[in-house]
């Protein structure tokens, strides 16, 4: 019995670390974050033009170290963006909400579009977490406040940032992908709604083209016709914006069906090609 009980504490302890260990600044930083910069500037996009990967890192470095880690406001970040240079080509701003996957399909494989993980400064920081400490220069390896514990958090602010910058950066027709399946698709915590369509320009954007999508296996949430998709047609109009709205647009299911195969859905594709 004793045995099994430091067993048990022991095995307590090392989740406890590895807990704590996850929930401060991502480990190697420094080095994922110039080897991302080397790797988007040299094999990913080369045509992006002349950046420094060492300054942009200190540039990013200055934002938030020797600051309290819950007051960090999204002004912080101003030089960093203003260091980093990339033109974002008019027609290819997708914004999206609650629909990770599929987004990332759809980028991939019809290059058509760019999301904010596409752009120099999303590849840099995606998937990354950081703070530092009031009164020191030091990344905070053990211990990072949670988004939802302060409004000010250094990576929350970071991508309201990056959120405004890639929204002020759209030109053209704007493409925005919504998930039918769940309620309020069109949150009001969403960065899309809190940032981004209130960052959208009506002077550069001709249009935005909206497209729900609702999983193969359901449920049927919301729609261009129903639910909070039309708060954000209506927002659109009062902003002055031209809009469309397409529901389940067939490429998508398409894509959905290459994962599922043999959901009923997708068995006219496989049966004639066509959808």
């Amino acid at each position: 019995m004793a045995k099994t009980v430091i067993g048990v504490v022991a095995l307590l302890v090392l989740m406890i670390e590895g807990f704590q260990a996850d929930t401060g600044t991502t480990k190697n930083l420094q080095e994922i974050v110039i080897g991302r910069c080397y790797n988007y500037i040299r094999t990913i996009n080369p045509s992006i033009g002349r950046n420094d990967c060492n300054d942009i890192w200190l540039r990013f470095l200055d934002a938030f170290l020797g600051k309290d880690p819950c007051d960090v406001p999204v002004r912080d970040y101003d030089q960093l963006f203003s260091t980093v240079q990339q033109t974002i080509p008019c027609n290819k701003v997708l914004l999206w909400s609650k629909t990770r996957d599929i987004v990332q399909s759809y980028s991939a494989v019809t290059h058509r579009f760019m999301t904010l993980d596409d752009t120099f400064i999303g590849y840099l920081f995606n998937a990354l977490t950081w703070c530092g400490e009031k009164s020191k220069r030091e990344l905070d390896y053990n211990s990072c406040p949670d988004w939802s514990t302060c409004e000010n958090q250094p990576v929350a602010s970071f991508w309201k940032k990056a959120s405004e910058y890639f929204a002020e950066s759209a030109c053209g027709d704007v493409t925005v992908m919504l998930n039918g399946s769940i309620y309020n698709a069109f949150s009001n915590t969403s960065m899309l709604r809190s940032v981004e369509v209130q960052h959208l320009d009506p002077r550069k954007v001709n249009q935005v083209d909206i497209m729900v999508i609702n999983s193969l296996r359901g449920p049927i949430r919301e729609s261009c016709n129903s639910g909070s998709i039309v708060e954000l047609i209506q927002i659109l109009k009062h902003q002055g914006f031209r809009w469309t709205c397409t529901d389940n647009d067939k490429s998508l299911i398409i894509l959905q069906c290459v994962r599922d195969p043999n959901h009923p859905s997708c068995k006219i594709c496989n049966n004639s090609m066509r959808c």
